[in-house]
């Protein structure tokens, strides 16, 4: 909870969530249907919430602190399973203070969700391996939906799960349950997955793989930790559970985006689940060892130390990519009342969408039929050559430039690039956190 509110700022993504949270749930399928299908479940589970609770900064982040607390919870249960009290208890602790899992917390997305399902999920999985009862199973295979449901990367920790098992021996009996249990969860997922693939435009702005290095750094720590005589017990060893779930998940995807760019940190942020483990197994090693149990006593608040100003940076607007409540102002301080309004591209209309009291006294030039009437996420827009004439009826226009998607091919985006540059002059610019905000005046 410490600093969720984020200075009162909100991030574009989170803007999506927060507006597409407070539509009809009527409206809500149909968009989905054109946009956004991926996270369709998510944004009817904060329906409900904002419904519950009202919209706000709090409501919009609370699930994801209550998610991703339930997820450290799992962590320490499969530590219990996989290695004792004392490797659970510490990786449920360390799971806490991954600085992923700290942004990702404080974050109105899907992804501290997919977290804890897949943690839990994967007590389910060691306790199926272990015990007979397809209920086991049965409840195993539910989770697992439910997490490919929220995001389908998801799909990935299957099968890290399977691999899990593979190495570990597991019996016959076991292989064949997870089988048809995961035959099962791939059967449920396939008509989303088929659907959501002609929605792929919507990961064109993935040009090359999107923070890999996090993801790298956790895997050379995981590595490592795994070197060691780690504890385990029951039939499922901690490192054959752990590993594969960091490792695999994110190589597939780095391997995918050789041909196609897709990898993204957040993907596959449920691979911390393996690092946590393999952190606080390896804790507990090192705390046996009479010779260099005070090495854990300086280690963890050493720890603590270097940590304390990443998470507090994490708390601030700057974090994130972009800062939409600081793009909704900076269009308030550069127009006037009557004034034109622009987005290049069409997309960053989702970025002021948040606070329309931002933009409502300015004229969208572009915009034909507004995000909730067409059921999209930044509206339908006019045709190129009346977007141009329209253009040239304002002597001010406010023009919105933002990180990240772009559509240069865009007849549209020529039109408003093409009559800004032959009948506007660029007057003040306001740079903010991921965006440009320009008042062009008339020649």
């Amino acid at each position: 909870m410490w600093g969720i509110r984020r200075e009162n700022t909100m991030w574009g993504d989170e803007a999506v969530t927060y507006r597409l949270g407070q539509r009809e749930l009527y409206r809500l399928w149909e968009t989905a249907q054109q946009v956004d299908l991926v996270h369709a479940l998510y944004y009817a589970v904060m329906h409900v919430v904002f419904d519950v609770f009202g919209a706000g900064l709090l409501s919009l982040r609370l699930p994801s602190v209550l998610a991703m607390a339930a997820a450290a919870a799992g962590v320490g249960l499969l530590g219990l399973l996989l290695a004792g009290p004392r490797a659970g208890v510490t990786a449920g602790l360390v799971f806490a203070l991954l600085p992923q899992v700290q942004k990702y917390a404080q974050e109105g997305r899907s992804y501290a969700m997919v977290c804890a399902v897949i943690a839990w999920a994967t007590c389910a999985l060691v306790v199926s391996s272990s015990r007979r009862g397809r209920w086991r199973w049965t409840v195993y295979g539910f989770a697992m939906l439910l997490a490919c449901l929220l995001h389908e990367f998801a799909v990935l920790a299957l099968a890290a799960h399977g691999v899990t098992l593979i190495v570990s021996h597991s019996p016959k009996a076991v292989l064949r349950a997870w089988s048809v249990t995961a035959a099962g969860v791939v059967a449920g997922l396939l008509p989303l997955a088929i659907v959501s693939a002609g929605q792929s435009e919507q990961v064109s702005w993935i040009g090359e793989p999107v923070r890999p290095y996090p993801w790298l750094a956790a895997v050379m720590v995981g590595l490592v930790c795994a070197r060691a005589p780690l504890r385990s017990q029951g039939t499922v060893r901690l490192t054959a559970l752990a590993v594969p779930l960091l490792l695999l998940p994110g190589a597939l995807l780095l391997m995918v985006s050789l041909v196609k760019p897709i990898f993204v940190d957040r993907y596959v942020l449920f691979g911390d689940i393996g690092l946590a483990l393999l952190l606080g197994a390896f804790l507990e090693y090192v705390h046996r060892m009479p010779r260099y149990t005070w090495t854990v006593y300086v280690a963890v608040p050493a720890a603590l130390v270097a940590l304390a100003p990443l998470s507090s940076s994490l708390r601030t607007p700057q974090s994130r990519s972009n800062d939409a409540t600081a793009i909704g102002a900076a269009v308030r301080t550069e127009g006037r009342p009557g004034d034109g309004l622009l987005y290049l591209s069409s997309q960053h209309r989702t970025l002021t969408a948040a606070a329309p009291d931002d933009t409502r006294l300015l004229v969208d030039i572009a915009l034909a039929r507004d995000p909730v009437a067409s059921n999209t996420l930044a509206g339908v827009e006019r045709p190129a050559p009346e977007i141009a004439a329209r253009m040239k009826q304002f002597d001010r226009i406010v023009v919105v430039r933002a990180a990240g998607i772009h559509a240069p091919g865009d007849p549209r985006e020529k039109a408003k690039k093409n009559t800004l540059l032959r009948h506007f002059r660029a007057h003040t610019t306001n740079e903010v956190n991921g965006a440009r905000v320009t008042l062009y005046t008339r020649n």
